[in-house]
């Protein structure tokens, strides 16, 4: 079987912002039907990267093509099959449910009634079935964020670009969300999603790339990125006496940091780390399989990003 087509392919893209480049040689293939991922630390060029893509900035250097399509040339025209779902939601607040849905697909040149008969299966996609007529000030944060990713489906897209699809959101209406972005993805929509929430990209993400200083640095599927960068085992351990015992954890694992006060091991033996800790009254600490997160900040650094 041949491999699926790509669905957007960026080569050695540049942009900068007068003296800070801020993407520096971005080489990016998103395969068609699946989800990917763009990770990284604020400031690390991702959203300057999704704009490229899109056409809605011109690159200083390099290539792309969006659904077959050479951007910015034609970004226009890639962009009639193209959904995106901004970091922050900004619906009309003087229409409703459905008028949101309305105005938006007439923004594609699509007919009244052609969106009308897509209304129904969008809102039971948002999970606001029968809350066409509401308003906008009426609903929920997470009511709000799923009628923005409907929005984003009203012209039946190829490809949805979101920017952190569930800031802000509780648990329940991430998971929700989550659900939802499964079953694009079963119908065999492309996503490309950037989010600060590792345990998303690990639960949705086929492939993902982490980007760092406006280039990319690691790329792979969640599981290898863990397997490849990170040691399978992790303890944390806190409490009075943590620095003292740091120099004994150096000596029974191959990798320590602290954050804080917390000290983080990093090991493929775990057992003699809790041999150990089990005598020490006076420190408390957690065990756990390694992450997502733990490759993140491995690769980025710990140091607080503003």
């Amino acid at each position: 079987m041949s491999a699926p087509a790509s669905s957007l392919v960026a080569r050695g893209l540049r942009k900068s912002f007068g003296p800070l480049e801020v993407v520096a040689g971005v080489n990016l293939e998103v395969e068609s039907g699946e989800c990917f991922g763009l990770l990284g630390p604020n400031g690390a060029g991702k959203t300057t990267t999704l704009k490229l893509c899109l056409g809605l900035i011109e690159p200083d250097a390099g290539e792309m093509v969006l659904l077959g399509e050479p951007v910015p040339q034609r970004a226009r025209e890639a962009r009639r099959r193209v959904g995106v779902v901004p970091q922050f939601d900004n619906l009309d607040p003087d229409f409703t449910v459905a008028e949101n849905l309305l105005v938006y697909g007439r923004y594609f040149g699509m007919r009244a009634h052609a969106i009308a008969a897509r209304v129904p299966e969008l809102l039971e996609f948002a999970g606001l079935a029968g809350r066409g007529d509401a308003k906008i000030n009426t609903l929920s944060g997470g009511m709000k964020r799923r009628l923005t990713l409907a929005r984003a489906l009203v012209n039946d897209p190829q490809i949805v670009f979101m920017d952190e699809p569930t800031t802000g959101l509780d648990p329940q209406a991430r998971h929700l969300i989550w659900e939802r972005l499964r079953r694009l993805t079963q119908q065999g929509k492309t996503l490309v999603l950037t989010t600060h929430f590792m345990e998303e990209a690990e639960r949705l993400c086929n492939r993902l790339a982490i980007m760092d200083h406006g280039r990319i640095i690691t790329e792979g599927s969640p599981r290898a990125l863990i397997a490849a960068h990170i040691e399978p085992q992790v303890v944390e351990v806190h409490g009075n006496g943590f620095e003292a015992w740091m120099e004994e954890a150096r000596s029974l694992c191959p990798r320590v940091e602290r954050a804080g006060d917390t000290v983080f091991c990093y090991t493929g033996e775990v057992e003699p780390i809790l041999r150990n800790l089990s005598g020490k009254s006076d420190l408390t600490y957690l065990h756990r399989r390694a992450s997502l997160e733990d490759v993140f900040l491995k690769l980025t650094g710990r140091d607080l990003r503003d």
